[in-house]
């Protein structure tokens, strides 16, 4: 059996060379691509969370601009009533000195 040739040697030792380059180039590039689309999920669930926050928001200022949001307002925050509406205060009597003020 005749020994190979020496370019032959070198041209195989040459293209597993490169061979074992492109795999290592393309594993680390598929790390990248799955370390980058981790932080595109953990982006989009962050996005997903302040949209339903804004969404809830931008109904609280739909709700508070309307004719009920603004009567609303009123009676829980300056005890205002509308004309004919009655008004009853509770007065809570009790014994005990840490209850009263």
């Amino acid at each position: 059996m005749k020994p190979p040739r020496l370019r032959w040697v070198i041209f195989s030792a040459i293209i597993t060379f490169l061979l074992v380059v492109i795999l290592v180039s393309f594993l680390r590039e598929m790390k990248r691509v799955d370390k980058l689309s981790r932080a595109l999920d953990s982006k989009m669930e962050e996005l997903v969370v302040e949209k339903r926050k804004t969404q809830q928001l931008q109904q609280k200022i739909d709700y508070y601009t309307s004719p009920e949001g603004i009567a609303r307002l009123a009676r829980e925050q300056f005890n205002l009533v509308q004309s004919g509406e009655q008004i009853y205060k509770i007065e809570i009597v009790s014994k005990d000195k840490n209850l009263q003020r």
